[in-house]
């Protein structure tokens, strides 16, 4: 009996640790940008890389901005482990004035939902940007 209860315990933990290693992973380049001053009118785009550090397929299944002025891309297709990824940011920098905008991030990662930023000034196409 006791030999069963230790085969047992130790097929318990053996599924365990590779129902846990078998995991997608993000590891981002940055998470937040800075534009600087930008010209009213103009969009602007940015892009957060990750890179799938984990040892299963990372599947992006939804990605928006935070209010209607931002578009968001997102790859369509698993991201391998060890491969590179993108999620692109498009803001219409249509009205003057500071912005601080958000992208919310679902995958089947490790930790849950991910919350990307960016922020700037929009100004008057007469003014100097400062091309950050």
């Amino acid at each position: 009996m006791k030999t069963l209860t230790l085969l047992l315990s130790a097929l318990l933990v053996a599924g365990t640790v590779v129902a846990h290693t078998l995991a997608a992973a993000f590891g981002w380049t940055s998470t937040t940008h800075d534009f600087g001053k930008i010209h009213q009118g103009k969009p602007v785009t940015v892009s957060y890389t990750f890179t799938n550090k984990g040892e299963a397929p990372l599947l992006v299944t939804y990605a928006k901005g935070s209010c209607g002025c931002t578009g968001v891309d997102w790859p369509k297709e698993a991201v391998m482990p060890g491969a590179t990824g993108q999620i692109k940011a498009t803001f219409n920098a249509a009205t003057l004035g500071a912005f601080s905008k958000t992208v919310y991030v679902e995958s089947n990662a490790d930790g849950g939902a991910v919350t990307l930023m960016f922020k700037g000034e929009v100004v008057a196409e007469g003014t100097a940007p400062s091309g950050r």
